[in-house]
């Protein structure tokens, strides 16, 4: 099963608050190196839902292709503003600069395997890549425990290519598929698991909050706050 929405357009991606203090260090990758340039904390994240919380999220954010840390973070924003409607408030994320050589820009299985295994960002993890070498090409590709068997460095995490339009609903609809470990779409009319993305898709069922919540905490990927 492939966790992956074709776009109407490009799909866009979404950032959280960072917050994890580790030092800028190289790696080898087949000769190149890679290596953490900044960190920094995107803070105003919670939007203050009159909705209970019940579960608290941690992102890793890695910018491997120079996006715009404005364009992440306002996105990212808006993600969590969509997620707040399940109860989940997006409790901190880091946003990294990553340095990578001009082969692991894009997102191409063989060598995002090699990146994400010589970062080994804590997940669900975002990465913000140039474009996709993949076929059939996405603009944006969740990757679950359902379909991540024969590329385990890749569990739990979303690829986003730069030029997707509608970044923080998009953002938010691939970590749906990521935290509920399933692909399937619902194409009820304003539903953010349409497979269409559009400014008026944002609205979850209680029984989708309920499977992202469930299953979210029992992969490790929400924590329960009460």
């Amino acid at each position: 099963m492939t966790l992956i929405r074709p776009p109407p357009g490009r799909l866009q991606s979404v950032l959280l608050t960072l917050t994890l203090a580790l030092a800028p260090s190289a790696y080898a990758l087949d000769g190149p190196q890679i290596h953490i340039e900044s960190r920094s904390a995107i803070h105003d994240t919670d939007p203050h839902s009159a909705v209970t919380v019940t579960h608290a999220l941690t992102l890793s954010i890695a910018n491997i292709a120079a996006w715009s840390a404005t364009e992440i973070i306002s996105a990212v924003r808006q993600a969590a503003q969509i997620l707040a409607q399940c109860g989940i408030r997006t409790q901190r994320a880091e946003l990294l600069l990553i340095a990578v050589p001009d082969s692991h820009r894009d997102f191409h299985t063989p060598r995002s395997r090699e990146l994400a295994r010589v970062l080994a960002l804590p997940r669900p993890t975002l990465y913000f890549v140039a474009d996709t070498r993949q076929t059939p090409a996405f603009d944006a590709e969740a990757i679950g425990r359902g379909n991540s068997r024969n590329r385990p460095e890749l569990t739990d995490t979303v690829w986003i290519a730069r030029g997707t339009r509608d970044l923080g609903i998009v953002i938010a609809h691939e970590l749906a598929h990521v935290l509920m470990d399933s692909g399937t779409h619902n194409f009820t009319a304003g539903n953010l698991m349409n497979e269409t993305t559009a400014l008026q898709n944002t609205e979850l069922t209680a029984a989708q909050c309920t499977l992202i919540k469930t299953t979210g905490e029992r992969n490790g990927l929400l924590h329960s706050v009460n």
